[in-house]
């Protein structure tokens, strides 16, 4: 592969023979290294480009940017003696060559400059310590000094040095070895998961936020299941997610078993991941089942159960994402909202499906009612065949009741036609108790078919509740107008 394999052709773009005449005028010696090497190989599109100089990255980067149309703006991290170009949406970085020596309690390491030799041992892995030639002598040809070629053939991950050098000078490693083998589908070598394992307590140096970044890799995978076992077995998941490694184990009363919520919950990961490719959606997916080991009970007559853990679940979520440093926004109450509705559609599944029942879990649901559906079909993961269609097609009863419900009353993101202002206005009282009572009053009876989504019938409705409570009417409304984009309407869901 190393004698056929043209690299010319990927280095053909004009930028690399700026680099090469750069690296020239400076008396440099300059090679494109890791992943823009093994993605080439890989035959995956990259646009970042790292290009190595035995000399100042900086001081080429300042050279090349001379020589492009425009002069180029470099950016310069002096602290990491690194510079970056972004040149027709390429991000080039260069540095320059170095060698690194590591403090146990720190993955910082301690920089020297060194030679290209010390630079390419330094790397995590053989397949990113692949390296292109930009010099002029030997444009073109690929330095391999670790086997990098015979590793990318045989699809495994193997690091240049003594593995246990390598993860325990940087133990972030350990979860890229991991992350890589989940994204390219590639296999750990024996001696180095080995490492892993000897090494797993040394992950505790890293930052949670790099340990999040890996672990939304992992998820972001074609099957993330790979990753979370290889995390499981190589002992690092109960260091960084320990509440996903409570869900691991079977337990068994009067021969009655539960299944495996781990391994379930890896099932509905992956095969959410079929489905969408959105992060948020797949994390909801990961967290689903996560308050099951605190629910779980047996029950004499019924066997296992897990009553409330979609509600103990969706508590947990906000403790989870500030924990492992994930944004406590919209991204978290969104996992969070799947997390607590993920039950209802399997439970209206099960049951006579009520136009009352759909148009609370619309309400409830909002824009996010298709995410959540999608959740459920993949939550579906019995070895019964039968089960499986009969829950399938269920779901699809319920999707259609869902869209007819929707196209009548409009429940999505919803809110009621009469709100506080009107009631105040109407009773003459001020924001308190009986406020609050007529307008849950009034989304209930909606929500319950009793009365149309519309200010008429509310209006009236509210009259009557307000009755009841002893109000009287001081003040008759008039329904709001709404200005649309022709013109006045009437304020309608």
């Amino acid at each position: 592969m190393t004698m056929n394999y043209d690299f010319k052709k990927h280095i053909s773009s004009p930028i690399f023979k700026v680099i090469a005449y750069s690296t020239m005028e400076l008396g440099y010696k300059s090679y494109v290294i890791g992943g823009y090497v093994r993605d080439i190989l890989l035959r995956r599109p990259s646009n970042d480009i790292d290009v190595v100089t035995v000399g100042s990255g900086i001081e080429l980067a300042k050279k090349v940017a001379s020589h492009l149309p425009g002069h180029k703006e470099v950016k310069y991290y002096g602290a990491f003696g690194t510079a970056m170009i972004n040149y027709k949406g390429m991000e080039i970085e260069f540095v320059g060559a170095r060698k690194e020596s590591y403090d146990r309690n720190s993955r910082k390491p301690v920089v020297e400059d060194g030679t290209l030799e010390d630079d390419i041992s330094r790397r995590d892995f053989t397949i990113n310590a692949l390296a292109i030639s930009l010099n002029q002598e030997d444009f073109g040809t690929l330095i391999d000094r670790f086997g990098g070629m015979a590793d990318m053939e045989e699809a495994t991950l193997r690091t240049p040095l003594d593995p246990d050098i390598t993860y325990s000078d940087d133990p972030l490693r350990m979860m890229r070895a991991i992350r890589f083998a989940s994204q390219l589908r590639f296999y750990i070598e024996p001696e180095s998961f080995a490492s892993i394992k000897r090494n797993a307590g040394r992950i505790k140096i890293v930052s949670m936020e790099r340990v999040t970044e890996e672990l939304n890799k992992i998820i972001l995978s074609p099957r993330p299941s790979v990753g979370f076992k290889l995390l499981d077995q190589s002992g690092l998941l109960k260091l960084v997610f320990p509440q996903l490694a409570l869900l691991k184990g079977v337990e068994v009363m009067q021969g009655k078993g539960h299944k495996d919520n781990f391994l379930h919950t890896l099932q509905v990961l992956d095969q959410v991941a079929e489905m969408s490719d959105d992060l948020w959606l797949r994390w909801a997916a990961l967290l689903h089942d996560i308050a099951k080991p605190q629910t779980k009970r047996w029950e004499d007559g019924t066997g296992w159960t897990f009553h409330g853990h979609e509600f103990r679940g969706s508590k947990m979520v906000p403790k989870i994402f500030a924990a492992m440093k994930l944004p406590l926004n919209e991204k978290m109450k969104y996992v969070q909202k799947l997390v607590q509705l993920h039950m209802r559609p399997i439970i209206l599944a099960e049951d006579i499906v009520t136009d009352s029942a759909v148009r609370r879990l619309l309400f409830e649901a909002g824009d996010d009612i298709d995410d959540l559906m999608l959740l459920c079909h993949a939550d579906v993961t019995s070895k019964n065949e039968e089960k499986v269609k009969r829950f399938h097609h269920n779901f699809e009863i319920v999707q259609e009741k869902l869209k007819e419900i929707e196209a009548k009353d409009h429940l999505r993101n919803w809110q009621p036609p009469i709100d506080g202002t009107a009631i105040m206005e109407t009773f003459g009282i001020a924001e308190g108790r009986q406020v609050g009572i007529i307008k849950n009053a009034i989304r209930e009876a909606i929500l319950d078919g009793v009365i149309g989504n519309n200010f008429a019938e509310a209006y009236a409705f509210m009259k009557e509740e307000g009755k009841k409570l002893g109000l009287s009417v001081v003040k008759e409304i008039q329904e709001p107008i709404v200005v649309a984009n022709n013109g006045p309407v009437p304020n309608k869901l």
